[in-house]
């Protein structure tokens, strides 16, 4: 079968007509099939589900009991037929519960990776390359001048700024689901075990992460007590990026702003979001990281979506591996 056949762009997102069936949907549709819990990737109002255990729990805990109408839970490794398409979910490194999922008939095979990443992360499982006909890869990442540092790298600098500055509160922003629990599982691997604070937009899925036996060490609220703003100074404090341009940063003593995410290799957006000290830490690939994935499975092809797209469709055609943009829409950098 061509693969064309078996999995195609359309309106709703990626649809497989002969499972009928849609990966990632970004509208409603009778049945979906989820890699993770991002909300550009997970939304609700489906009519049935099939994701990872820990991909409905999120979804769960972010849109209510009702958020679709009914669902079925993937175990990594497991084959489940759906109208004689074979489907198989696999560990994809991006966040918890975040998988790739094969879609596989008549010898073809497609491997959807949703958003991935090749490092370690304590706070989920590995990436595992899956031998496929046909990889479609993220490219958020896709030019060459994205070179991520290492994780340790940057959490070293957050903490060498805290001895530094003592007296200052350090307002860490991270993305709610993933990028904020893998942050403070980073900061304990390097031996930072004082409390650390966190807005209250954390506090659920940072609790589910604590459930499921991630390591994340004394969470407390970041409140102050009494309006008195040097209770927090010289903490850590976590919260989503969005909440640092309101009233709730300013109550802090002297905050200092960073910002943990890929685009913090580029300076000019550290300086935009007012960041003072910008972290690279990123859940997706670098270039390097993106080229080497697909040297690592050799698929026959390569579709390459939502990011640098053309970057990358062109590193393949030099490397005499067949690849096109798929132009999906509906995807941004949420769990970046």
């Amino acid at each position: 079968m061509k693969p064309e056949i078996l999995l195609y762009p359309a309106l709703k997102g990626l649809y497989c007509e002969k499972g009928n069936f849609y990966i990632d949907p970004v509208q409603p549709v009778e049945r979906a099939l989820i890699t993770h819990g991002h909300s550009d990737h997970a939304r609700a109002g489906h009519g049935h589900v099939l994701a990872t255990r820990e991909t409905l729990d999120i979804m769960r805990l972010r849109y209510g009991d009702g958020f679709c109408g009914a669902s079925d839970t993937a175990r990594l490794g497991e084959t489940i037929a759906i109208d004689g398409v074979r489907i198989c979910f696999h560990p994809a490194g991006h966040v918890l519960g975040s998988a790739q999922i094969s879609v596989e008939t008549n010898g073809t095979r497609i491997v959807v990776s949703g958003d991935y990443k090749r490092r370690p992360d304590p706070t989920c499982l590995s990436f595992e390359p899956v031998p496929c006909d046909v990889f479609i890869t993220e490219a958020t990442f896709g030019l060459p001048v994205f070179h991520h540092p290492d994780d340790r790298v940057e959490v070293a600098r957050l903490l060498q700024s805290l001895r530094q500055f003592p007296e200052r509160a350090h307002l860490v922003g991270a993305y709610a689901l993933g990028k904020a629990q893998r942050v403070i599982a980073l900061l304990r691997q390097q031996g930072y075990d004082a409390p650390i604070h966190i807005h209250g937009a954390l506090a659920k899925l940072c609790e589910y992460y604590q459930r499921e036996g991630i390591e994340l060490g004394e969470i407390r609220h970041a409140t102050v007590e009494g309006g008195n703003r040097q209770d927090l100074a010289g903490a850590i404090i976590v919260g989503p990026p969005s909440a640092f341009s309101d009233r709730w940063a300013r109550r802090f003593a002297d905050p200092l702003a960073a910002f943990a995410s890929g685009w913090m290799l580029i300076r000019q957006r550290a300086k935009q979001r007012g960041v003072e000290l910008p972290l690279v830490i990123s859940d997706h690939c670098d270039w390097a990281e993106l080229t080497q994935t697909i040297r690592d499975i050799a698929p026959g092809e390569v579709w390459v979506t939502h990011g640098r797209e053309e970057a990358l469709v062109r590193w393949c055609e030099l490397e005499g591996i067949p690849a096109r943009p798929l132009h999906l829409v509906g995807y941004d950098d949420e769990g970046e």
